[in-house]
């Protein structure tokens, strides 16, 4: 089925009649996974239906009407995966995938990139194989940041030279954040109940919150990294974007092996968090909102500590990124040479994007790259080792566990963002506040959860864990997210 072909199948979707029968009706807006399997399982809807819901959407939101952009491409083999797809606990479950996740069909993954268009993967990331296993219906891939955010310190979110720039849903003219900007984007937007991102720093948890979803970023090597475009293994996840923390939790008991979630209504009965005031930032409003929200933990039984210090977390992430460099051009290099096509090293990127300098750097270069590329002698490497060793020290043992032990914390809290900036693409990033680098570096779990709005765009709320306490985290998260009820649906404000 050809594209056109999926976005009139997605128009005549759109015009079916509220009457259509009992037991086949499409989902209503902004449904969930939880919601869309419920009513798969009544037989209310079917897998074909929901497919064809996320189209028309996509086809009214995001490449008409609002014109979000947030979908890069669709996959032509949704419909009939639909119809003939195998029994599983995600069975019939639409499900985008970032534009960094291997797929051995007939979609492209090129990190947002022109330069990776000549070689498609062979094999599907391990993550979307068992997401296929599952019987999840792979709808299509989401718009990034281009390389993930990593090409230049004045890139503009969510842009990228093959899939232009992604809005913000709530507010057309400001960020999505990024690099997973398409997904939070899609998944706020209703185009599709879920979406799975990647993180280095911030990359889940930053475009989740300011699209105003659930974002989870769990620890690192829970979701095998392999068949994801890298930046470096160190950091680098994929985890789920969805409406709900119940459908992150469903999605981690398919991504990870023997992962089980007992999300207790009453979970923070007796939990003691911390906040860490460091990361918190300085905004008024958010502040309020913040305050308001730990009104409510102590409402429903949390222990609220109040300040936790996160000591050296300046120099963590310094060390972090003085490393990530050094480790970009080395997993890069691993990468592009195995995979084959034009372009087989991070220099040769290099060479590519100088020569197509119109599509593919019209708004900012290549900075990081060109730093990158010279960081390869035997002396750069050792000391980008050193940095790395001691950057996951200082932001795990001496971090996040320090403080979760001196205080016996149950997780650290603070809000995830201030409100996200208006787009300008001359200039690039306005770069907000997010609380990100603790997690990121340490490599532990961080989840954001929609914690209200300031100027009309939305703020999240961070809980943030020791490694392998992911289970917990999104417990503690849930129960959360029943005393706000703060997500809402964007109202697509603005040009």
């Amino acid at each position: 089925m050809t594209r056109r072909r999926l976005l009139q199948t997605a128009a005549a979707a759109a015009a079916l009649p509220a009457s259509c029968g009992k037991k086949h009706l499409p989902p209503p807006p902004y449904a969930t996974l939880g919601d869309m399997d419920s009513m798969l399982r009544s037989g209310q809807t079917s897998p074909l239906l929901l497919v064809e819901h996320c189209l028309a959407r996509i086809a009214q939101i995001d490449k008409s009407g609002p014109r979000v952009n947030a979908i890069l491409e669709l996959n032509p083999a949704a419909c009939p995966l639909a119809d003939s797809g195998p029994p599983g606990p995600l069975h019939g479950l639409p499900i985008l995938l970032k534009d960094n996740i291997e797929t051995a069909d007939s979609m492209q993954t090129t990190a947002g990139s022109l330069a990776l268009r000549s070689l498609k993967p062979k094999v599907d990331a391990p993550l979307v194989t068992r997401l296929r296993s599952a019987g999840a219906i792979i709808l299509g891939k989401t718009n990034l940041s281009e390389w993930a955010n990593i090409r230049s310190p004045n890139s503009t979110s969510g842009w990228s030279a093959r899939g232009g720039l992604t809005r913000n849903p709530h507010l057309l003219t400001h960020s999505a954040s990024g690099s997973s900007s398409g997904s939070a984007a899609a998944v706020a937007a209703g185009l599709a109940p879920a979406a799975i991102g990647t993180e280095t720093n911030g990359s889940i948890v930053s475009p989740a919150s300011a699209c105003g979803i659930v974002g989870f970023k769990p620890t690192v090597g829970l979701i095998s990294g392999s068949g994801i475009i890298p930046i470096t293994h160190w950091q680098d996840t994929a985890g789920p974007m969805t409406l709900t923390v119940k459908d992150a939790a469903l999605l981690m008991q398919t991504l990870a092996d023997n992962f089980t979630a007992d999300l207790k209504s009453d979970a923070l009965k007796g939990a003691r968090l911390g906040v860490i005031r460091g990361q918190c930032g300085k905004h008024p409003l958010v502040l309020a909102l913040f305050e308001t929200a730990l009104q409510k933990l102590r409402e429903a039984g949390a222990i609220i500590i109040d300040p936790v210090k996160l000591p050296n977390m300046r120099e963590a992430g310094a060390l972090s990124w003085k490393a990530m460099l050094i480790e970009l051009r080395t997993d890069l290099n691993a990468y592009l040479a195995q995979r084959g096509g034009d372009v087989r090293s991070l220099a040769e990127l290099i060479v590519f994007n100088e020569q197509h300098r119109e599509t593919e750097m019209p708004h900012f270069a290549q900075e990081f790259f060109e730093q990158a590329e010279k960081l390869g002698t035997p002396d750069i490497i050792a000391a980008g080792v050193a940095a790395r060793e001691n950057a996951r020290r200082l932001a795990g043992p001496e971090g996040i566990d320090a403080a979760l032990q001196s205080h016996q914390l149950d997780a650290l809290i603070c809000p995830t963002n201030d409100p996200v900036g208006r787009i300008d693409l001359a200039h690039g990033d306005t770069n907000e506040r997010v609380a990100s680098t603790p997690a990121a570096v340490a490599g532990y779990p961080h989840l954001t959860i929609p914690l209200g709005f300031v100027d009309a765009l939305p703020i999240g709320f961070s809980f943030m864990g020791a490694a392998n306490t992911d289970a917990r985290i999104l417990a503690l998260g849930n129960a959360f997210e029943q005393t706000t009820q703060a997500r809402r649906a964007p109202e697509f404000r603005g040009k």
